[in-house]
């Protein structure tokens, strides 16, 4: 099999990422080679029917270390599944599907919502999310720019 890594983008062990369709213009996140499963910080997470279909009404804090600041999300609800995490607690958790953008890169990815308020990091990028996008030098940090996500967060009038 041909290793073809000129069409990787290069990543930190952290960066600056946004998700667009859940209208978040920018979350500091962990590049997470450890784990398999994206996730994102979530809470007051409602389920509802809209035409049919599940969706996700969630709330989220965005900035890091702060809970000020707060963004309601909307999303189609693809999946539950039950994911495991570092310290080996299950937790069945909803899974949803977002465009994640990083750098000038951005693809589809599968992400799990569960409340990371207590965690270092508001969003964890797992290797499924990284399979074929995404070369990790973990010597660095933000190799795609740097945010002030306070500034965005202002300027976009997100309360």
């Amino acid at each position: 099999m041909k290793n073809n890594k000129d069409h990787l983008t290069t990543v930190g062990w952290r960066e600056w990422v946004s998700l667009p369709q859940l209208g978040l213009p920018a979350i500091k996140a962990k590049i997470d080679t450890g784990a398999r499963t994206s996730a994102l910080h979530a809470f007051s997470i409602e389920r509802y029917k809209q035409l049919g279909q599940d969706r996700l009404l969630f709330h989220m804090h965005p900035i890091q270390r702060q809970t000020k600041t707060v963004v309601v999300c909307d999303a189609l609800l693809k999946d539950q599944r039950e994911v495991t995490d570092s310290g080996g607690h299950t937790e069945l958790r909803y899974v949803i599907e977002t465009d994640l953008h990083i750098g000038d890169a951005h693809w589809p990815i599968e992400i799990t919502l569960t409340n990371r308020d207590n965690m270092r990091f508001r969003m964890l990028i797992g290797r499924q999310a990284m399979r074929h996008n995404l070369m990790v030098n973990s010597t660095y940090s933000y190799l795609q720019g740097k945010k002030q996500a306070h500034h965005i967060y202002d300027a976009e009038g997100i309360s």
